[in-house]
C-alpha cells in the first residue's frame, strides 16, 4: 500500500475539515448539508480525544483522507463500545486504505479493552455499506426515513462488529 497513516494533530486542521467539507457537499457520507469552519476540527479532537485518530497520506505526502474513533456513549457503562469513522477522498477508495484503517484500529481498540465497534452509515452511502458488511460488521439497527439531504430522505444503519480477543 502507498498510503501511510499519522496520528491526527492540529498541523492536519485545513486537511481534515477539507476532506469533511467535500463529503458534505458531494455526498451522504457525511450527514450535514452546509461546510463547517476549520472550528469542527476541535470537536474531532474532543470525541476522539483517548481513541485512536489519524490522517492517511498519499504516496506524495498528501492528506487524503482521515478516521477518528470516539466514544459510543458518555456513561462509563459503555466503556467496552466505541464508535468508528472515516472520510478517505474517492480516487483513495478500493486500494486496501479503509481495511488498513480498520485493522489498525481493531488492534488499538483490543489493547484499550474496546469489544464492539459501532459504526452508523446513511442508507444512500452504497459503498460504505457494503465496506462494513465486507469486513464482518453487522447491521444492528435502521432509523428509518430520519435525515433528508440533496432533497432526498435517508435511513441510518447502524452496524457493530465483535472483536475477538
Amino acid at each position: 500500500m502507498k498510503h501511510r497513516f499519522e496520528k491526527m494533530a492540529d498541523a492536519h486542521r485545513e486537511a481534515v475539515v477539507n476532506i469533511y467539507n467535500y463529503f458534505i457537499e458531494n455526498s451522504y457520507a457525511a450527514y450535514p448539508d452546509e461546510t463547517f469552519g476549520y472550528e469542527i476540527f476541535d470537536y474531532f479532537q474532543r470525541i476522539s480525544d483517548g481513541y485512536p485518530a489519524v490522517v492517511v497520506k498519499d504516496a506524495k505526502g498528501k492528506i487524503v483522507g482521515f478516521a477518528f474513533m470516539s466514544a459510543f456513549h458518555a456513561v462509563d457503562t459503555f466503556r467496552k463500545t466505541a464508535a468508528i469513522s472515516y472520510f478517505i477522498l474517492p480516487e483513495h477508495t478500493r486500494k486496501g486504505v479503509g481495511r488498513a484503517i480498520l485493522d489498525r484500529f481493531e488492534k488499538e481498540s483490543r489493547r484499550m479493552g474496546i469489544e464492539i465497534i459501532l459504526a452508523h452509515v446513511s442508507s444512500l452511502n452504497k459503498d460504505s455499506l457494503m465496506f462494513h458488511e465486507a469486513n464482518g460488521f453487522e447491521e444492528c439497527g435502521r432509523l428509518r426515513d430520519v435525515g433528508t439531504k440533496f432533497g432526498r430522505d435517508f435511513d441510518v444503519v447502524w452496524f457493530q462488529k465483535r472483536l475477538e480477543p
